[in-house]
């Protein structure tokens, strides 16, 4: 009687058994966070923009590192953006795969097996964004954390020469990885709101790379002052160890390149729920 007393039956409960034998394959938000990583990892060109984008800033970054010298008037060029100054390719990579993660699926029809399979339809965007995010934010802060360590190696005995400990640099390195993340991130909301590949880039190019650019040549005060919280802009505030004069605060920046991919991805998200699939 103690040794039944002491291990108690532990058969979950018929009411239990019964619900799981109805629901073997129930949709959770494990599962689909699961199934986008599948989905992500198993792709041939996830792999290959990923590595590219890594690739791309670790050679610009021994390039920089290899040939500066400190007579080449540079001097006042922050650290770490001159280290780091590859990113600018390697978030056009990133972009490309946000792109492919959500608009790639409209163009292949596989959409329509996620949507079936997750009825709901939100949780998908949602996973689809969460496992891109973390995936591109480890792969370009490590990528980022190498560079940076090899560039150094070369720029040791000039006057560029920097530790992670000095002030501002690791944050730099971070947030230079948060604003790539972020800036994918908007783009991986244009795929799922245009459902175009095509469209979604040039979309992209046209609203985040040049549209800043054409606003910048108009005089008011107000749109240069607007311009300094648009992402690219921002992206580049979050990579610098010491902003320039004039430049958003890293704070402001970091809340402004939030907002603008909670935009996209909200606006998709929208969409998502009311157009078919």
């Amino acid at each position: 009687m103690t040794t039944a007393a002491a291990h108690p039956d532990r058969r979950p409960h018929p009411a239990q058994q019964d619900q799981a034998q109805q629901h073997p394959y129930r949709v959770t938000p494990t599962r689909v966070l699961r199934s986008e990583w599948h989905k992500l990892r198993s792709l041939r060109s996830s792999w290959i923009t990923m590595g590219s984008a890594a690739v791309l800033m670790l050679a610009v970054g021994l390039v920089m590192g290899t040939t500066y010298t400190s007579d080449g008037g540079d001097s006042d060029v922050d650290t770490v953006v001159l280290v780091l100054y590859g990113s600018v390719l390697s978030t056009l990579c990133t972009v490309v795969l946000g792109i492919l993660v959500t608009a790639g699926e409209y163009s292949t029809g596989l959409i329509r097996a996620s949507l079936a399979a997750v009825p709901r339809r939100l949780p998908v965007l949602w996973a689809k964004a969460a496992v891109f995010a973390v995936s591109v934010f480890v792969a370009m802060l490590t990528t980022a954390l190498l560079t940076f360590l090899a560039a150094q190696f070369f720029l040791h005995d000039t006057d560029q020469a920097a530790s992670l400990g000095d002030p501002g640099v690791l944050g730099a390195i971070v947030g230079n990885s948060a604003g790539i993340t972020l800036l994918s991130l908007i783009a991986l909301g244009l795929g799922a709101l245009l459902r175009s590949v095509p469209g979604a880039i040039g979309t992209y190019i046209g609203g985040v790379l040049i549209l800043p650019e054409v606003l910048s040549m108009l005089p008011y005060d107000v749109v240069e002052s607007a311009i300094k919280y648009f992402p690219t802009q921002a992206a580049g505030v979050l990579g610098s160890a010491t902003p320039l004069e004039g430049d958003a605060s890293a704070g402001g920046a970091l809340l402004a390149l939030c907002l603008w991919a909670g935009a996209s991805l909200g606006t998709a998200a929208l969409l998502l729920r009311r157009r078919d699939a």
